[in-house]
């Protein structure tokens, strides 16, 4: 079968260091004749039609995730597509059927190999291609929203990134459960994505000191407009960098929440004081250790999700569908930083099937 692999750590050098000069990821990736792919017992095959591809895809190609895969890899971490083979002990998943599914590499290949517990159907009618982002941008987003932040209807959420794909997946699963909802970007071309997505309000904390002041009083104004005098109880954030301490801790409500999805603006230092003095709580979001030890609250996280899919309450927004044949474009966007909603892969699986 051909697969898109990963040879090298574009920004890594030789003995896994920073590099001097990180290379282009085309330089790193290539599509290859990879051997197939055996099915063992709890496991599922499933023909690739779409794959998801997003910005920790890209950050791990350079060496940059936390996790490494050993080199060579297939990149993709979410897929959708038809079921070819079912392990012996696989009893809810039969060949045929068509699913999504998501594992820690290897969705940009013509079949993917899953989990039986990392595999759910597919909304029944739902066009495939608009299901293939689910376990990298809605599922981290729910978890952040119901496990972590507790949202209740009512609750003010702030969403920062927005026009990506965790962010707008943010919104519009706040906005499912009832809550105001908050959209940040960076720039003013970036409004359009939250807006589609259904926030209450779209604000622009720009790239400066100067900006990041007016985004925080307009935060507070928008927020007292919407009912929440107090501030946010809830800021999913995805960018970290230099906007966290300037701006987004003095939006929050005392005792309210940020929870940390990631870090497209960079790492920088929390200083706790800060927080002492805000009464704020800083929680880390990773659903994978959880779910695995939650089992089955995390097939209803994935239920509840598909279901407002299915029933239209949620409507996800492919920004960029690309080719296989053209996959790099898909990772360009996001090493140039022009990523936007959900950046999809199509398959010749899919176009064969029309």
């Amino acid at each position: 079968m051909k697969a898109v692999r990963c040879h090298r750590y574009a920004a890594l050098d030789e003995q896994g260091k920073p590099a001097a000069e990180p290379v282009p990821l085309r330089e790193v990736l290539s599509i290859d004749e990879v051997g197939g792919v055996e099915c063992g017992a709890s496991q599922v095959a499933i023909e690739v039609h779409y794959s998801g591809i997003q910005y920790p895809d890209a950050l791990q190609a350079m060496g940059l995730y936390q996790e490494k895969p050993a080199l060579p890899y297939i990149p993709g971490f979410d897929v959708a597509g038809v079921v070819q083979e079912v392990g012996d002990q696989v009893t809810n998943i039969r060949p045929g059927q068509r699913v999504i599914a998501f594992g820690s590499t290897g969705g940009l290949a013509e079949t993917f190999l899953a989990d039986t517990d990392s595999v759910w159907k597919a909304p029944a009618e739902i066009d495939l291609s608009l299901c293939a982002n689910v376990g990298r941008n809605y599922i981290p987003a729910y978890h952040s929203l119901k496990v972590i932040g507790n949202v209740q209807a009512g609750d003010l959420v702030l969403a920062d990134g927005a026009s990506g794909g965790v962010g707008m997946a943010t919104v519009q699963l706040a906005k499912a459960m009832g809550a105001d909802v908050i959209a940040a970007v960076g720039s003013e071309e970036k409004m359009e994505v939250p807006t589609e997505a259904g926030a209450d309000r779209v604000l622009c904390y720009g790239r400066s000191r100067e900006t990041y002041r007016q985004f925080k009083q307009d935060v507070r104004e928008t927020a007292a407009q919407l009912g929440h005098p107090d501030g946010v109880d809830l800021i999913v954030d995805v960018v970290q960098g230099d906007l966290f301490e300037a701006a987004l801790v003095s939006t929050l409500r005392p005792l309210g929440k940020i929870c940390l999805v990631g870090f497209a603006a960079g790492q920088k230092p929390i200083r706790p004081g800060l927080l002492l003095i805000k009464q704020a709580a800083v929680v880390g979001s990773l659903w994978k250790s959880w779910a695995e030890k939650n089992q089955e609250a995390q097939r209803r996280n994935v239920g509840d999700i598909l279901g407002w899919i299915a029933e239209g309450t949620i409507n996800p927004r492919i920004g960029h569908l690309f080719e296989f044949s053209d996959y790099l474009k898909a990772f360009e966007l996001f090493e140039q930083n022009r990523g936007r909603a959900n950046t999809v892969i199509r398959l010749p699986a899919a176009q064969q099937a029309g």
